[in-house]
């Protein structure tokens, strides 16, 4: 059963799964580190309070947040036609999935820069330093270990959501365990993806983890 065709299914699965994951959260910070900024920077008691703006990218977080990602990947199939030209595989699945993951990134920088010390905001205010110079020198730099922890929790999350992408052929390690695992009752095809993305939560979350202590100044001194 376990033939060569079969071993390098599981070994493509991956490389999708990873390919996916990858490419998904990067889009995702690329537009949700941005909204994150504005939504501390523009809340009231910010940097630069804008009440309508703050109001507006709110809801709009929160609506998709709220929306199941099996739901949002079917709501938004047109669009990833669109873009893609397709609406199956996985490079049309990374579309729904930098959709849903952006406003959780957001939210998750938002968490992260508000942990920053409001006396060191404050200090970066006195010597006259301008906002842009705040968010760049101060906030994020201050938060970076916070955001690592977030992007790894990000990681994890998106390389769940590619699995649950399989249900409508998003490719990945999720599509196999659909069409073989479920589809066909072959268990040992549906064990081994499911350990397989077990092993790949454990190897990033590892990595997060490195790389977010070897930041940190209170442990680097």
């Amino acid at each position: 059963m376990w033939d060569s065709q079969t071993i390098m299914m599981i070994v493509e699965g991956t490389g999708a799964t990873l390919y996916m994951t990858l490419v998904s959260t990067l889009i995702a910070y690329l537009l949700g580190l941005p909204i994150g900024i504005l939504l501390v920077v523009t809340a009231p008691g910010g940097l630069k309070p804008v009440k309508a703006l703050y109001k507006v990218l709110d809801v709009v977080v929160n609506i998709v947040r709220s929306i199941p990602f099996l739901i949002l990947l079917m709501l938004i199939i047109p669009f990833t036609r669109f873009i893609v030209g397709k609406s199956y595989g996985a490079t049309a699945t990374i579309v729904p999935l930098a959709f849903a993951a952006a406003p959780f990134v957001a939210r998750l920088v938002e968490s992260s820069l508000l942990e920053v010390d409001h006396g060191v905001i404050e200090a970066a205010q006195s010597m006259g330093a301008s906002l842009g110079t705040i968010i760049w020198k101060v906030l994020l730099a201050e938060a970076r270990v916070s955001l690592i922890v977030g992007g790894t929790i990000a990681l994890g999350t998106i390389l769940g959501y590619s699995a649950m992408a399989g249900v409508v052929g998003g490719g990945g390690l999720g599509d196999i365990a659909i069409r073989y695992g479920y589809h066909r009752w072959q268990a040992d095809i549906m064990i081994v993806t499911v350990v397989l993305l077990v092993v790949l939560v454990q190897i990033l979350q590892m990595i997060g983890t490195k790389l977010s202590k070897k930041l940190d100044r209170r442990i680097t001194g």
